[in-house]
Formats: structure tokens, C-alpha cells, sequence
């Protein structure tokens, strides 16, 4: 990555994993691990951990994010939670679109623009997940599936609010599976996103736009997943629940 122009954001996305006192004791863990890093650090965890997480990790470079977000400031929606609740709580990152909440939970890129415009209104900074299945990528459409995500899921997103907006790559074939892209794949896809964000604003913002790999980095890919030119960091799923492993991403990341 071109570190003149951007800042490398490793973000742990915990999923449905640790109770309050297990996310106390992790965070506990990665805070000395990771202090002095040159790059940006993040944990993106359950509501339930969200209190604990801002407690323990207050006066530290490790950044506190959540895992969704509704785009609605208030009303009858049982069980969401609004932006402004999270701004209150000093959360910084949210994570919009992951494959999961597509796969189970009826995302779409209407509602990941919604939920994108309300963050940027807010004040929080989106991760916006964007990535093919595998029959997509078989069928050799990997770029126009990215290229239509791309352009839904930011409709309307000035071109000031993109540039707050971190974008990450996750082919869903490589989602919890074990797989992952080759360092050239994982390339390939990241480039086509940032020439996708020239297009559509300009040269200047797409350089300006962190663009994350998420699919199954781990502590003994991420050097050579990250040497890559387009690839400026990591959106970590299991590797981000075990201290020493994802320790080792994000010194990666500050090389």
C-alpha cells in the first residue's frame, strides 16, 4: 500500500463471539501488543461488548467499532440499534454489508446505502463489505458483481463522506471456509475497486480510500497479502479472536 496516501486499518470483526468479561480479557491482551503501531487498529464487537470495550480500551491506540447499525435515529424496529446510540457510546467504526448479514439476515445494497448515509451522518465511519460468491467467480463476473455493489451500496455518498468510508474486499467463497484469495486475487479485485472510485468521483478520492481484504486473513498470510499495492489492510474474522494472531496482522500492517 501507498502509505503517502492512506493509513492501513486492520479491523477485528468478532462476530457472536465473547461475553462482556471474555472481550475484557482479550482487549486486555492486544492492548500492550499492538501499542506503537503505524497503523490504524480496530475491534469491532458485539453490542452486549460494546461498554466494557470503549472502558478498556479508553486512552489506547486500539479503536472501538460495531458490527451493524440501522438507519433509522429511532423508532419500531425491535432488536436494532440506531447510529446515534452508538455515537453516544464513543463508538467510531461501524461494519455495513458483511456477507453474513446478507447470507442471513436480508441485507441488501438498498439497506447497506441506508445504513452507509446514516453512519456518514452521524459521525461514524463505515466499513462497507462488498465480495462475489463463488458461482459468481466461476462464472468469470467477479468484477461486474463488485462494480454494482460498489455503486449501490455509496448512491448518493458525497465524494468528502467516501473518502471517510473504508471499503472491504471479502470473496464470500473465502468467508469462514479456510480459503483464501491469492495475494494476486485479493490484488486484482482491490485495484478494480479503487478504478471503480475513480469513475465514479475522481482519481484523487480513490487514492484516498482505505480498501481492506477480508477473507480469511490470518498471521500467515497477511505479510504477503498486505506487500500488495492496493491492499491497505484487513477486516480479520477468526484470527482477531486469538491476541497473538492478530497482533501479528496488524505489525504486519506497519511495516
Amino acid at each position: 500500500m501507498d502509505k503517502t496516501k492512506r493509513k492501513a486499518i486492520i479491523a477485528g470483526n468478532w462476530k457472536m463471539n465473547k461475553t462482556p468479561a471474555e472481550a475484557k480479557e482479550l482487549l486486555t491482551a492486544i492492548i500492550p501488543a499492538v501499542k506503537d503501531v503505524d497503523c490504524e487498529v480496530i475491534a469491532c464487537v458485539p453490542y452486549v461488548d460494546l461498554s466494557v470495550a470503549l472502558e478498556v480500551t479508553k486512552g489506547t491506540n486500539v479503536k472501538i467499532g460495531a458490527e451493524n447499525c440501522h438507519w433509522a435515529e429511532s423508532g419500531a424496529f425491535t432488536g436494532e440499534i440506531s447510529t446515534g446510540m452508538l455515537k453516544e457510546m464513543g463508538v467510531e467504526y461501524v461494519v455495513l454489508g458483511h456477507s453474513e448479514r446478507r447470507q442471513y439476515f436480508g441485507e441488501t445494497d438498498e439497506t447497506v446505502n441506508k445504513r452507509t448515509k446514516a453512519a456518514l451522518a452521524a459521525g461514524l465511519k463505515p466499513i462497507v463489505c462488498v465480495g462475489e460468491l463463488l458461482w459468481e467467480r466461476e462464472c468469470d463476473i467477479t468484477e461486474e458483481v463488485i462494480a454494482r455493489q460498489i455503486k449501490l451500496d455509496l448512491f448518493d455518498v458525497s465524494a468528502e463522506d467516501v473518502k471517510k468510508t473504508v471499503i472491504a474486499y471479502e470473496p464470500v467463497w473465502a468467508i469462514g471456509t479456510g480459503k483464501t484469495a491469492t495475494a494476486e486475487q485479493a490484488e486484482e479485485v482491490c485495484a478494480f475497486i479503487r478504478a471503480t472510485l475513480a469513475k465514479l468521483y475522481s482519481e484523487e478520492v480513490a487514492q484516498a480510500v482505505t480498501i481492506q481484504y477480508g477473507g480469511s486473513m490470518n498471521d500467515g498470510n497477511a505479510d504477503e497479502l498486505l506487500s500488495k499495492t492496493n491492499v491497505d489492510g484487513g477486516l480479520i474474522g477468526g484470527a482477531s479472536l486469538v491476541a497473538e494472531k492478530f497482533a501479528a496482522i496488524v505489525k504486519a500492517a506497519s511495516k
